[in-house]
């Protein structure tokens, strides 16, 4: 499993988290108290953090899922035989998700990294092969393209590779 799809206590196991106090404008509340939030998963080195909330509990929340989300774009799962099971069958969080060919799911909501965490490997083991890794989730190659575009970091990493690869860039 993808550590950006792991539970968040069995994630939060392998991470460092470092309370300090935000900069910035804010109010004495901000700069008097240790509210900024800054997590780390150790195996990767990974790190989230936010500091924008007055509440310590509320910038945890956002660093965590911070982390998650840094984790998906920068960390490939190493394969394993299971990664090659034919036929594959997409987690039941990505089946969730699917409604027909379309995929609906907010950027912002707690599943999104994981889910992007998979479709990032799949075009990694697929050597970036968008028809193939569309039809592999069930969706259509423009829906995955909308999904990659939702996070514009995922989209730009995509079409570097595409674009090192002679391949025309995808637009989201």
């Amino acid at each position: 499993m993808h550590p950006a799809q792991l539970p968040e206590p069995q994630l939060l196991k392998d991470c460092r988290r470092e309370n300090t106090r935000g900069s910035g404008p804010g109010g004495q509340h901000r700069n008097r108290v240790a509210t900024a939030v800054r997590i780390t998963h150790m195996p990767t080195g990974i790190m989230g953090q936010a500091y924008e909330r007055r509440s310590q509990k509320d910038n945890a929340r956002v660093a965590i899922f911070r982390l998650r989300l840094n984790i998906a774009l920068e960390f490939r799962k190493p394969l394993e035989d299971q990664d090659f099971a034919i036929p594959y069958q997409p987690p039941t969080e990505w089946l969730s998700r699917r409604k027909g060919t379309k995929i609906r799911v907010n950027p912002e909501h707690d599943d999104f990294p994981g889910l992007l965490a998979e479709v990032l490997d799949l075009l990694q083991i697929h050597r970036d092969d968008l028809p193939k890794v569309s039809t592999l989730l069930g969706v259509s190659p423009s829906q995955l393209i909308k999904f990659l575009g939702s996070e514009s970091r995922a989209l730009h990493q995509l079409n570097e590779r595409r674009k090192k690869a002679g391949m025309k860039p995808l637009r989201g």
